[in-house]
């Protein structure tokens, strides 16, 4: 295993960040968590166009650039540093994943080059209101007829649901239980018996759709019934992406509050030089490391399709959770009052540090979930 970045990665982490520095300011993602798809259209096209970002994991026999899961990891980090709104994570890293898991051959020559362009975007859902999000607790049944399969039933915090060109529904046939029976099926947005509900969400920079089926007509991506395996490691690797997104997030905040408390002047020094900020930063700083440790390895067994992958895809995402929770707590408490206030950027990060402590399970689950496959 090599414990660091290549000099192309790195040179391609450093591409990105001035990309985004430049095209996705602070000041655009305020404009485009505003607008009615809650994402800028024209940034999109750009990354897919000038950077290949959508399909920077993809064969490139579907039109991707055939790069490794660690890119994918960059990509993901990156775009969580500058918190920008955009459906990457739920077509990319949810979608297009679990096509390219589930898919057959057909299904993914059909599907992915159009995501891998930029012209498409996706989201898988498969939380339900349960709230478990292992193959246990999905409930959703489907029933064929015809050619076809017809879904009646709810899912909940399906992340860009609202704005997606493609629906991926998981669902089960009826009498089955855990990866039996599981079906991946692919339901247009707009097709009859689709219900959208878009509420507001904690995070305006990632929108959450519940859908409501009602003989809604889909087709199944890959074979009926066989896609359990396949989906449950898709949902290891998103896991690994959102670890990724959530240490790039950290790593802002902590920028952030470094940065105001040498600025910001208290008794007549900056607050910075006094010993409880210091302990603060500190304190962040090395539960970040610690965090950024785990998910840099799970991202390599991801790259290395390890056995252990699920193991280290709950280690890094209950402790990338954490690391950035309280870093995005303690920027506004550098920060002071303001730093509750709209106009101050700190209180964006801390709402999505907590909407990603939940999405994919939090902390406790993932730590029992480690605990049950280590037999303790």
């Amino acid at each position: 295993m090599d414990f660091a970045f290549s000099d192309e990665q790195e040179q391609f982490r450093s591409t990105l960040r001035r990309f985004l520095a430049e095209f996705a300011p602070m000041a655009e993602v305020r404009r485009a968590m505003e607008t009615p798809e809650g994402f800028e259209g024209a940034l999109w096209k750009r990354m897919a166009r000038e950077l290949g970002l959508q399909g920077v994991h993809l064969p490139e026999v579907y039109g991707g650039q055939g790069f490794s899961f660690l890119e994918l990891g960059i990509v993901q980090e990156e775009l969580g540093r500058a918190l920008v709104p955009t459906p990457y994570f739920s077509t990319i890293c949810l979608a297009a994943t679990a096509i390219l898991s589930a898919g057959s051959e057909a299904d993914r020559r059909a599907l992915l080059p159009t995501i891998a362009s930029g012209e498409s975007t996706a989201s898988l859902a498969w939380l339900e209101s349960s709230g478990g999000w292992d193959l246990e607790s999905v409930s959703l049944e489907y029933r064929p007829d015809g050619g076809s399969f017809v879904l009646d039933g709810v899912k909940t915090l399906v992340s860009d649901g609202g704005c997606a060109d493609l629906l991926l529904v998981v669902a089960r046939l009826p009498g089955t239980r855990g990866e039996e029976g599981i079906t991946l099926l692919r339901v247009e947005r707009g097709a009859p018996g689709v219900k959208l509900d878009v509420p507001p969400s904690l995070d305006p920079t990632r929108r959450q759709a519940r859908l409501e089926f009602g003989g809604a007509r889909a087709q199944a991506v890959g074979a009926a019934g066989a896609a359990g395996g396949a989906l449950t490691r898709t949902l290891s690797e998103a896991t690994v992406c959102l670890a990724f997104e959530v240490i790039g997030g950290a790593e802002r905040c902590l920028e952030m509050a470094v940065a105001y408390a040498k600025t910001r002047v208290q008794f007549g020094r900056p607050i910075g030089a006094f010993q409880a900020v210091k302990h603060k930063c500190a304190e962040v700083l090395l539960e970040l490391e610690l965090a950024r440790s785990a998910v840099y390895y799970a991202g390599w067994a991801a790259a290395e399709a390890r056995e252990d992958l699920p193991l280290a895809a709950s280690l890094a995402k209950a402790a990338g959770a954490e690391a950035y929770l309280r870093a995005a707590a303690e920027n506004i408490q550098i920060h002071g009052g303001v730093g509750f206030t709209f106009e101050y950027d700190p209180q964006l990060y801390y709402k999505r540090a907590k909407a990603c402590e939940i999405m994919l399970g939090d902390p406790t689950l993932h730590r029992a979930s480690l605990a049950k496959r280590l037999g303790l």
